[in-house]
């Protein structure tokens, strides 16, 4: 059957994140599919996605982070969607412009599929901003109640929401590229400058990376402690307003800045060992990347990663309350090559046949139809 979508995201392209990588995918796969789609996000951008419109609202630049664009409630947004007519409408991780969405939805009599991503007490714990967690889960909350189905991409994800009196939840986690992100991108050379010895004379480094946003909410301050690893060096793979305390504190580290595509896929095959240092992450899709590119993994055991990494099978956790273990766990893997080896195979093997496609194909095959059938369930 042949669907209108109406996706109401709190972020799409250019912004680089998981929410608008997620929607990228999603829309793609819809579209090759048959569907038809419609994408309502926050501005400036693209108006025109591969053909599927793009309508952009009312945004501001978030406080301390003016390239981050907080979507703003917007009479365009139901606007759009009765123009649109649509089937069904997909709320990716809704927060102030994904209300104006759901109330349009509801206005318009149309079912809504809403996607919890982003842990906005997490968020706003990661600023320093203290006190607003009642008020941020009461919004979640309200949000998530009135949808018709929630999709969580975690386990932990679906606890948190559980015990916020949210209904009829069910487990939708996120593909990989595994076509673009695999051992094969590897560039030895690329690899061999960033391993450089630290003394004329001396032996390679291994090399240890982090890929992502370098915002305050990701920690990852802490990558200053993973920088004294003896025999290490760090590479740190993205941009934000975290940078310039980084490239102060860590003079040694190589700063790539924002990297796409195969230049992505390439840096992450080229590193040793991949670490996370984030303790907010509803899922942590650079987790899925650095597995599926042959590279062993330490993340917190928090949040998304606890579904991903099977301690000391497909890659370590630390404990995040612990200041010295993720460093412990790093050099633990700095110095056990075999190690290394051992836990990217079995990582590879666990990512293996989690493909957008395939993710997709049950976000419409299972929910999208579900709702669209009236169906509800217990959570899943």
């Amino acid at each position: 059957m042949v669907m209108r979508v109406a996706i109401v995201s709190e972020s799409f392209l250019p912004q680089v994140n998981g929410v608008s990588n997620s929607v990228r995918h999603t829309v793609n796969r819809l579209l090759d599919t048959g569907h038809e789609v419609l994408v309502v996000a926050p501005g400036p951008g693209v108006r025109d996605y591969r053909g599927a419109r793009v309508v952009r609202v009312r945004s501001m630049g978030l406080p301390g982070y003016r390239s981050f664009m907080l979507g703003l409630p917007d009479t365009a947004v139901e606007r759009a969607l009765a123009e649109f007519r649509p089937d069904l409408v997909h709320l990716a991780s809704p927060a102030l412009l994904g209300a104006s969405g759901l109330r349009a939805a509801r206005k318009l009599g149309v079912p809504t599929v809403a996607i919890y991503q982003t842990d906005l007490s997490g968020f706003a714990r990661g600023y320093g901003v203290r006190g607003a967690d009642p008020i941020l889960d009461r919004l979640v909350a309200g949000l998530h109640k009135r949808a018709d189905r929630t999709l969580v991409p975690s386990i932990a994800s679906l606890t948190q929401l559980d015990a916020l009196g949210v209904p009829n939840l069910h487990v939708w986690r996120r593909g990989v590229s595994l076509d673009l992100f695999d051992p094969e991108a590897r560039d030895e050379d690329l690899h061999a400058r960033w391993a450089k010895p630290a003394r004329p004379g001396g032996d390679p480094r291994t090399v240890v990376g982090y890929v992502g946003r370098l915002a305050h909410e990701k920690q990852v301050r802490r990558l200053a402690h993973v920088a004294k690893v003896p025999g290490s060096r760090l590479v740190v793979v993205g941009d934000g307003p975290e940078r310039g305390w980084l490239e102060r504190r860590i003079p040694d580290a190589k700063f790539t800045g924002l990297l796409r595509g195969e230049n992505l896929a390439r840096a992450f095959a080229s590193l040793d060992v991949f670490a996370h240092t984030g303790t907010a992450e509803t899922f942590c899709q650079t987790v899925q990347e650095a597995q599926a590119s042959g590279v062993p993994v330490v993340a917190p055991a928090a949040g998304g990663p606890l579904d991903l990494v099977e301690h000391d099978v497909t890659g370590l956790l630390y404990d995040p309350r612990d200041p010295r273990a993720l460093r412990a766990a790093v050099a633990r893997l700095v110095g056990d090559p075999k190690l290394r080896r051992r836990l990217a195979r079995e990582a590879m093997l666990s990512v293996g046949g989690r493909t957008w496609d395939q993710v997709v194909d049950e976000l419409v095959d299972v929910h999208y139809t579900a709702v669209l059938g009236g169906v509800q369930s217990v959570a899943a």
